[in-house]
């Protein structure tokens, strides 16, 4: 029953945010953008993500883990590009199961880390180091 939901859950989110949230947050010029390369098309992703910018690194937490179609895409090639404040910047992605993600995302910009803790089913901390 509790999968159930949680696949339910993640349809609905999902849904909402390729149709109606991620087409609108994208254009917004200081919306942060993660570009990964699709794993089935070899073509550009672009996804809006929340998270933080510390030294040559920048944090985030999945909402979906696996589930991602972004983290899914960065288990294939983990070289992505990230759009902070206008700029874009290289950088290897890397996915931390152990990381513990509820602490992480106390670290992480409040408004994106309630929605994520909100309609999150399986959270996973991912790292990018900005080269």
């Amino acid at each position: 029953m509790v999968t159930k939901l949680r696949d339910l859950q993640h349809r609905v989110v999902t849904t909402g945010q390729r149709y109606i949230g991620n087409p609108i947050i994208s254009r917004l010029p200081i919306q942060t953008l993660l570009e990964t390369t699709g794993r089935k098309s070899g073509q550009p992703r672009i996804t809006p993500i929340g998270g933080r910018r510390s030294g040559d690194s920048y944090w985030l937490v999945s909402e979906f883990g696996e589930k991602s179609q972004y983290i899914r895409n960065i288990q294939a090639n983990n070289h992505v590009r990230l759009r902070i404040r206008g700029r874009w910047h290289s950088g290897i992605a890397h996915l931390l199961p152990d990381d513990d993600a509820r602490t992480r995302l106390r670290e992480l910009p409040r408004a994106n880390s309630a929605v994520v803790r909100a309609v999150g089913t399986d959270l996973l901390t991912v790292r990018i180091d900005l080269s």
